[in-house]
């Protein structure tokens, strides 16, 4: 919820940040899938189905996002927590690490230093998100959590829902309201490079827009949001 200036400063204040796409030059399941069809970890017509429901997600068509989710998940199905997770802290220090954007480091660091709360809220696969967490200067993580079963192992379902589009800024409440008190908190700057970032940057005092899409770009130039274009690490 916005804040007038009188009560501002009493205010605790939100860094929102997206990851793939914005803190990061790519998109971390994408480059997973990838990496898991590389192994022989996922079969052919798994990896077919995720292509088709890429291609309709181009489309801006409506799609299930927990259903492609699960698909990607199946691959590790039935694995231990523990073991996946340390699969996924590798996978990320070989393939997503080198792609971290400088910017986004400096912008994370710089709004440490004024005091704000550095959230990265992603759809990506919490494991991933984590081992970033480790290494860059964010203070808190939304990601999306697969369900694990009482055994300790994976299942193919989605807690809850998937970190997407308007679950950005209802996942981002839900924690801060939580934590700091409903009406105690504002999001004070917020990154997305997505046209399904726009309500989580709608939200904030200051929305930024990385290296936008097209409809993303549309609608910056509409609102005067501060458009930015961030490098490629590579």
């Amino acid at each position: 919820m916005p804040a007038t200036d009188d009560n501002r400063a009493s205010r605790v204040q939100l860094a929102v940040f997206d990851f793939d796409g914005t803190s990061i030059e790519g998109n971390s399941p994408v480059l997973l899938v990838q990496h898991l069809a590389k192994l022989k970890m996922i079969r052919k017509r798994v990896i077919a189905r995720i292509l088709l429901w890429g291609a309709a997600y181009k489309l801006r068509l409506p799609q299930n996002e927990s259903w492609v989710r699960g698909l990607v998940f199946s691959a590790f199905e039935g694995k231990p927590v523990e073991k996946v997770d340390r699969f996924l802290a590798d996978f990320y220090d070989a393939e997503i690490a080198p792609r971290f954007r400088p910017e986004a480091d400096e912008a994370m660091c710089r709004h440490a230093a004024e005091g704000m709360v550095v959230v990265v809220v992603s759809a990506s696969f919490e494991p991933i998100i984590k081992r970033a967490m480790e290494h860059h200067p964010f203070d808190v993580q939304i990601s999306t959590r697969m369900r694990a079963a009482a055994d300790g192992t994976y299942t193919r379902e989605v807690e809850g829902l998937p970190v997407e589009g308007a679950e950005k800024l209802a996942a981002v409440t839900r924690y801060a309201d939580a934590r700091f008190g409903a009406g105690k908190w504002e999001i004070a700057h917020a990154y997305g490079d997505h046209h399904s970032d726009r309500t989580v940057l709608g939200a904030a005092r200051c929305p930024h827009a990385v290296d936008p899409d097209r409809p993303l770009a549309r609608t910056a130039r509409a609102k005067g949001w501060d458009v930015l274009e961030w490098s490629d690490p590579r």
